[in-house]
């Protein structure tokens, strides 16, 4: 594998409390050297990296994709998913298993990382937590651990019923991963198509109740304090997409009280409220949906104040066809990845002065730790060569015509954007490049 080396760029990596201008040197996948700056100038390698006026950092990950693949592959592959994902300085993902069929099985799940498949950048998945994600029998946890599972979930469904939920947590447990919980009292939902409130009475839509959100993670959160108490164990809850004010207190509460939950934020979440449906565009119908104001701002405040761990993009493809349709009808979700980080620079850099170092624990060292990804979301010599390199003080707008997604369903063409990804770096492989 042939040597990169990164010169002239500012190095913001926090989990080795690093900001600083310094030098990489990328060897055979892993970091090598990271110098001040001069020290490397002499090394010879097959591709040298100007960085200046760049920050250099610990390359994103995202615990909460997905790829389509297998099942619906006119809507995404793991090959243009991926790809989708190095444009926006993604070096790792985790796919979500509600492919078609579901990933609930070893075989499943091997077949999804298989290298056949293309994945441009680091691929890992979280399998179904119960078999076919029916909420009713749970996945074989210990033999899909074994193949690589890097967490369990139903997502696009929540665990509903307390027995099984409490049991995915204690076996999880016992397996030091996470379950991560789609948060959604489907009980209270049937039927209903965006957020509860003035937008939806005017539309004539029915909406979804933030307690819809919010019962469900206080639910799991007694879960955890139970199975704590009784069991002796210490289970991980990570919550996905959080959405409501009443959901984020819930997890902040959890957390001062020394219970093991995390939880995410999409971008979306935090830069729209449900006025984004405007007369019904369904580009704006997502699941969580999004919110009022209050919400919003309740979103940007767990991420300021570290209630929230990490971003992720929910990134959810879909074929312009299923989009075009009545918006009850239209299936929920909008691509995320090569949007990320532009909203995350707008919104929370440049609109609420978060700290650049902030924003990579929230795109790497955080996800990583969410799922104990050994050796990445930091750039220690001997870490994964995984590293980002994006220009912070660009102004741009995002056109999906120019998305690497099979997929343009998303409320942010013609968005604003701050901060642009000039090179993506995969285990000491250029995966992308701008």
């Amino acid at each position: 594998m042939s040597d990169v080396l990164i010169l002239n760029g500012r190095l913001v990596d926090p989990a080795n409390g690093i900001d600083a201008e310094r030098d990489l040197l990328l060897r055979d996948g892993r970091v090598a050297a990271i110098e001040i700056p001069g020290v490397l100038k002499n090394v010879a390698a097959a591709e040298t990296i100007d960085a200046s006026g760049c920050i250099v950092a610990p390359g994103f990950i995202d615990v909460h994709v997905h790829l389509r693949e297998p099942g619906q592959t006119y809507k995404e592959s793991i090959a243009t998913g991926t790809a989708a994902a190095a444009a926006g300085g993604f070096t790792s993902v985790i796919a979500m298993p509600n492919t078609v069929p579901v990933n609930d099985s070893v075989a499943g799940l091997e077949w999804m990382l298989d290298a056949a498949r293309g994945s441009v950048v680091k691929l890992f998945a979280m399998p179904a937590a119960t078999m076919g994600s029916m909420g009713i029998e749970l996945s074989n946890f210990s033999a899909l651990r074994k193949a690589g599972a890097v967490g369990f979930t139903d997502d696009g469904k929540p665990v509903l019923e307390d027995d099984v939920m409490r049991a995915a947590l204690v076996r999880a447990a016992r397996l030091g991963v996470p379950v991560s919980q789609h948060a959604e009292d489907t009980r209270l939902t049937g039927g209903c198509s965006m957020n509860a409130g003035p937008v939806a009475f005017r539309l004539g839509l029915r909406g979804m109740t933030v307690e819809a959100e919010a019962r469900i993670v206080e639910r799991d959160i007694r879960l955890l304090r139970e199975i704590e108490k009784a069991e002796g164990l210490r289970p991980h809850l990570h919550v996905q997409h959080v959405s409501t004010a009443r959901a984020m207190e819930a997890i902040r509460a959890a957390k001062r009280e020394g219970l093991h939950v995390t939880c995410e934020v999409a971008p979306h979440h935090f830069t729209l409220t449900d006025e984004a449906v405007g007369n019904y565009d369904t580009h704006a119908k997502m699941n969580p949906p999004l919110r009022v104001e209050a919400d919003r701002v309740a979103m940007v405040a767990g991420l300021m104040d570290g209630t929230a761990d990490t971003i992720a993009t929910d990134h959810a493809p879909h074929a312009a066809h299923e989009k075009e349709q009545e918006f009850e009808r239209a299936p929920n979700g909008i691509t995320g990845l090569e949007t990320a980080l532009g909203l995350t620079l707008r919104v929370l850099h440049r609109g609420q002065g978060m700290t650049l170092s902030r924003v990579v624990e929230l795109m790497s060292v955080n996800p990583a730790h969410v799922v104990s990804l050994e050796g990445r979301g930091g750039l220690a010599v001997g870490n994964h060569a995984d590293v980002v390199v994006f220009d912070p003080n660009t102004d741009w707008t995002f056109q999906a015509t120019n998305s690497k997604s099979k997929s343009r369903n998303t409320p942010f063409n013609g968005a604003a954007m701050l901060g642009r990804v000039r090179f993506t770096i995969c285990e000491g492989r250029i995966v992308f490049s701008n």
